[in-house]
């Protein structure tokens, strides 16, 4: 019986010393990481219309590490973390009850689609009164800045 409670002892202790971080590809105790999350990267295809100077055009944009064809990825793409920041959805649409200024800010228009943190996005702007400028401006540099 003593015989048996030491041998438990010392395997418990065995158990115990292995290092929690036996091999890059092992978890605690050195066991592989079967279930492992893969890495999942924010990808985003943002198209622009009548923005002027050059600025139209369809961008690849990938978050996570940051790239694509977009013009200022890195940027965008911590625009985008910044407005996600405690739960935030920066491709949400305005209220319906929103109150907006009467203010036209040109012909630009821009659709967005793609993923963003593991959900679809489909997202349209333009610049017809002053909610949807405001929602223009916040994504920038995601969208371009437009002349007016």
């Amino acid at each position: 019986m003593l015989r048996r409670i030491a041998l438990t002892a010392a395997s418990a202790t065995a158990l115990c010393a292995v290092p929690a971080t036996a091999h890059a590809d092992t978890g605690p105790l050195g066991l592989p990481q079967l279930f492992a999350k893969p890495a999942v990267q924010d990808q985003l295809r943002v198209t622009v219309t009548d923005a002027g100077d050059g600025r139209d055009g369809t961008y690849e944009l990938k978050c996570g590490p940051s790239g694509g064809t977009h013009p200022e990825p890195a940027n965008a793409c911590a625009r985008l973390d910044e407005l996600s920041a405690n739960g935030g959805d920066p491709f949400a649409p305005r209220s319906s009850d929103a109150q907006c200024a009467m203010q036209y800010g040109g012909a630009a228009t821009a659709r967005i689609t793609g993923t963003w943190h593991g959900r679809p996005v489909d997202a349209t702007y333009k610049r017809t009164n002053g909610c949807e400028i405001s929602r223009w401006q916040g994504l920038i540099p995601v969208l371009p800045a437009t002349g007016r």
